[in-house]
C-alpha cells in the first residue's frame, strides 16, 4: 500500500507530525498561520486546512478559533 500516491494535505499532515514525534515542534508549540504555511509548504490553502483537520483528528493538535492551532 505505502506505493500507491497519497493526498498532498496528507503528505502535509505526515510532514507536521514528523516535526512533532522529533520534538521540532513541542508540546504547546503553536502551528504558523495558514497563510503562512502556505508559503512554507508550497500548497494552497486548502491544502493547508485539510492537513490541520488531518492532525485534529489524529489527536496531535488543537485549534482555538480566533487564536490558532497548537501542539498537543
Amino acid at each position: 500500500m505505502s506505493d500507491l500516491p497519497r493526498y498532498e494535505y496528507v503528505k502535509l499532515a505526515d510532514q507536521v507530525a514528523e516535526d512533532i514525534a522529533s520534538g521540532k515542534l513541542p508540546k504547546g508549540a503553536a502551528l504558523p498561520g495558514e497563510r503562512a504555511m502556505t508559503e512554507i509548504y508550497g500548497v494552497s490553502i486548502g491544502t493547508v486546512r485539510r492537513a490541520v483537520q488531518e492532525l485534529r483528528s489524529r489527536g496531535l493538535v488543537a485549534t482555538l478559533p480566533a487564536k490558532g492551532t497548537y501542539v498537543l
